[in-house]
């Protein structure tokens, strides 16, 4: 089992590690357990709570980051040559040692142990004020040294006179020139030459132009110039080497010094993180005892916010071994069995405790079994992980461990889990242990208050406003309210009766007061029966949604009379109105008469608005309605006579 993430010590630990600045610290913190040592535990809290103290007292240390410096020492060792970047990390290294001393002295007056760390940082003045001087912006500076400083001076006049000596040339053959300015090419300085005058500008061609019609050429006077450049930056880059020689040969003779100055960083680093989580948390120092005894007076959960979480009152030992806690869902027993352990395996890993005051035990083993456990993939169910974790558990527990458990006996039969559990709380008290336990069993709860050296606790819960208090009161069996939040919630009573008659015989209904006197809701929203009265029969939930069965038509309808010609019908679903032109047929498609066109549609997609019986007489004339006045002169014209014009019905 992995204790850590069961606790949520690696939550506390994420926090913990942002507050580190070098690598080493991060690392320690990640891989931190609990002492198993008396005298390092000790040691490990004290640092904790003289680093708290000195924070409070002088501010956050000025502590950096050591990793690109220990790099750094390491070529400098090599011999290789340090560029002034890597001189100026050095030079930051080394003002971080020296306000770091200035910042422990301030702590001797106050008596600090953590000051006395100062003895062990050298602050190596010299090397910082010589790379401070020589090194600036990146670059070697160019008063490093007085040879330099003259070497660039030379540099600077041969490249001015380059310069004019460029533009003399470009004034007396102005007629030759493609441009009035001379250019750099190269990394030589060029004048722009007409591609026709060539011939007349003595020196090098240095590049020509996209077109072809400039040349870019290196006058011979200014080359000459250009070979002294050469060996003057020869000579630059000579005594620039000396220097960074010399500097790195600087750093490599103090590289031991400098080793441990990166030492005394990172395990200060560490240190402080511990002292800067304090305060972050509003953490105290704890006790330590071995006499097996644990005392928290308003104990928090370090990883709930202080303005919502409520203090804990916690006690075990001087005779008690063991602790069942009771107490109703959501009631905060988890919440309060993790407040203890973390907080333990916190102060025995060298922290604070989120307490007003503890005087904790050292363990030598933090044993837990909190969360279902399920795992698909390993078809392993809710009790199969359980009574894994138990059995593991009861291998390794003795009298110098803590053990947590959660819903001891839970995920199976109830009589045969409330056994399992009273087995595992026997093999615990046989070890010694001391350990913390939750169950809804009230069989659990009668071995506890019948049983030596283990008690009873519950989570206490206001019945009134069916909301836990999470306070925990030690020395008394809680229950799990059930039947209290139902009725609250508004369970008829009819249905209280019965779970309390089956959970606890025909007399439990009296104890709990479940009788149908005034005041008692007899049903909850939205349940109700036709007579009134509950009691014996089923309710009916007049809110649940009902199935719409599909209505078919009688077998007996016949299509040919749902619509005759004439009728006003709405199309269905854009709602337009039109009349019946062709009635339904067989197949149930009727033709209906649009202001703008004539269209087939089912029947179904149709609604009868106005008879044709209603709006017109038994004689009336529909070709008025539906023919087309030249339609209707063909017809009129073949009553009369033989014609041989034909009517075009659209299809």
């Amino acid at each position: 089992m992995n204790t850590e993430i069961i606790l949520e010590f690696n939550k506390v630990k994420e926090s913990w590690t942002e507050l580190a600045l070098t690598e080493s610290a991060r690392e320690k913190i990640k891989g931190m357990t609990y002492f198993l040592k008396e005298s390092e535990l000790r040691k490990s809290l004290k640092n904790t709570t003289d680093a708290r103290s000195f924070i409070e007292l002088c501010g956050a240390p000025p502590l950096t980051s050591v990793e690109e410096a220990k790099e750094i020492v390491a070529l400098a060792q090599k011999e290789s040559c340090l560029t002034p970047y890597q001189l100026e990390r050095m030079e930051k290294l080394l003002v971080a040692v020296r306000r770091l001393k200035d910042y422990l002295i301030r702590g001797k007056q106050q008596e600090n142990a953590l000051a006395y760390y100062e003895l062990n940082l050298t602050a190596m003045d010299e090397l910082r004020e010589e790379i401070a001087r020589q090194i600036r912006g990146g670059m070697v500076d160019d008063y490093a040294s007085k040879a330099l400083l003259q070497i660039r001076g030379e540099i600077a006049k041969t490249q001015e006179s380059m310069k004019q000596k460029a533009e003399q040339i470009m004034r007396s053959n102005k007629d030759c020139m493609a441009d009035s300015f001379c250019t750099l090419r190269n990394g030589r300085i060029c004048v722009p030459v007409k591609k026709e005058y060539k011939w007349k500008i003595q020196g090098s061609t240095i590049d020509k132009s996209s077109t072809g019609n400039t040349f870019f050429v290196e006058p011979l006077g200014v080359a000459k110039l250009y070979e002294e450049l050469q060996i003057l930056k020869i000579d630059e880059e000579n005594e620039v080497h000396r220097i960074l020689y010399t500097l790195t040969a600087m750093v490599a003779d103090g590289a031991e010094a400098m080793e441990e100055n990166i030492r005394v960083m990172e395990k200060l680093d560490f240190i402080f993180s511990k002292g800067k989580l304090s305060l972050d948390m509003g953490a105290v120092a704890p006790r330590i005892n071995l006499e097996r005894r644990i005392l928290m007076k308003n104990a928090r959960h370090p990883l709930i916010e202080r303005k919502i979480c409520v203090p804990l009152q916690f006690e075990i030992g001087s005779g008690i071994r063991g602790i069942v806690i009771t107490g109703p869902n959501t009631g905060g027993k988890t919440v309060a069995i993790k407040t203890v352990a973390l907080n333990c395996l916190m102060a025995q890993c060298g922290l604070h405790v989120t307490c007003q005051e503890a005087d904790i035990c050292m363990n030598s083993a933090f044993l837990c079994d909190i969360g279902d456990g399920q795992k698909l993939t390993e078809n392993l169910s809710t009790f199969s992980a359980h009574i894994r974790n138990a059995l593991e558990i009861i291998n390794e527990v003795n009298e110098e461990s803590l053990v947590v458990m959660d819903e001891l006996g839970s995920g199976t039969d109830p009589t045969e889990g409330m056994g399992i559990a009273v087995s595992i709380l026997e093999e615990l008290k046989k070890s010694g242990c001391l350990f913390l336990v939750t169950t809804h069993y009230p069989e659990v709860k009668e071995y506890a208050a019948r049983t030596e050296a283990v008690t009873n606790a519950r989570m206490e819960f206001d019945r009134e406003t069916l909301r836990p208090t999470y306070r925990m009161i030690i020395g008394e069996a809680g229950e799990s309210c059930a039947f209290y939040i139902a009725r609250k919630l508004g369970m008829p009573v009819r249905m209280l009766k019965t779970a309390a008659a089956a959970a606890y015989g025909m007399e439990a209904p009296e104890e709990y007061g479940f009788d149908l006197a005034a005041g008692d809701r007899d049903g909850i929203e939205g349940i109700t029966d036709n007579s009134g009265n509950n009691e014996g029969k089923p309710a009916v939930y007049r809110k649940s949604p009902k199935i719409q069965k599909t209505k078919k038509p009688a077998a007996t309808e016949n299509l040919t009379e749902l619509y005759h010609r004439g009728d006003s019908v709405m199309v269905l679903p854009d709602k337009k109105i039109g009349i019946v032109c062709t009635p339904v047929n067989e197949k149930g498609v009727l033709r209906v008469q649009l202001p703008d066109k004539k269209i087939w549609i089912n029947h179904k997609r149709v609604k009868l608005q106005v008879s044709a019986r209603e709006m017109y007489p038994e004689d009336y004339d529909f070709s008025i309605v539906f023919d087309t006045v030249e339609h209707r002169k063909i017809r009129h014209d073949m009553e009369r006579k033989y014609t041989e014009a034909k009517i075009e019905y659209e299809e």
